[in-house]
């Protein structure tokens, strides 16, 4: 891909895979007890819907590492080949996502809230990262907004892998933390980008803002009738 004119070309390749590596042991730290290692822990047994769910975001995470990783050394064709992979796991994990929201919602598996009103915060984390990616797949031949709006999509769906990190101040927070804590790891990677690039890209700024105001919106979103009615209509 290109980089930026005022960055390095090596280091504005490896950022990339720096922030796809730390997506993916955020992922792996916070699901290791209930899914990766589970048989070492002992964990209760989970529904297949579930371990599909956890296959297709595991899936998803190591093709993005990978994607980044051909990019950095520069076998663009491949990487060109796997995007049309990358498109069909990105539609599976919305489509198996939201059932498993959906299905987790009609049995109350769910932390703290009310199934229904719970059910606000994957769903919405799903738009985000379903517009996100969309975009990026868009604006493929724009590389700069490509790889940002790609990489912000990934990072989109953090949040409950960090709900799942076994600290148990980041716990007696709450769902706000999870949220800070997920919007704190993406802009220190757009501060970051910024810096080396002495500008602020558009689709990271944009980006990052859509990711941002998403928490308050759904928080308002959840009290509402019209999304009761809706949430009770899905999981009927």
């Amino acid at each position: 891909m290109a980089t930026d004119s005022s960055a390095s070309p090596s280091r504005s390749r490896m950022f990339y895979v720096t922030g796809s590596v730390i997506a993916l042991l955020v992922v792996f730290w916070g699901f290791a007890k209930t899914y990766y290692l589970k048989v070492v822990f002992g964990t209760p047994e989970i529904r297949p819907l579930v371990q599909l769910h956890g296959l297709v975001m595991t899936a998803w995470f190591t093709l993005f590492l990978v994607q980044a990783w051909l990019v950095a050394s520069k076998k663009i064709r491949l990487h060109r080949r796997l995007g049309i992979l990358g498109a069909f796991l990105a539609l599976a994990l919305v489509v198996v996502g939201t059932a498993t929201a959906i299905t987790g919602a009609k049995l109350g598996h769910t932390p703290g809230p009310p199934p229904l009103i719970f059910l606000v915060v994957p769903i919405v984390d799903l738009f985000v990262f379903t517009t996100l990616i969309a975009l990026g797949l868009f604006l493929r031949n724009n590389r700069e907004s490509h790889r940002r709006l790609m990489f912000l999509g990934s990072l989109s769906i953090l949040t409950a892998a960090i709900a799942r990190i076994p600290v148990p101040l980041l716990h007696d927070a709450g769902l706000m933390a999870f949220f800070l804590l997920k919007d704190a790891i993406i802009l220190a990677f757009v501060v970051y980008d910024t810096w080396r690039s002495r500008r602020l890209h558009p689709a990271f700024g944009w980006g990052a803002l859509f990711i941002i105001v998403s928490f308050p919106l759904r928080m308002m979103l959840a009290g509402t009738h019209a999304w009761m009615q809706f949430a009770t209509w899905v999981t009927r």
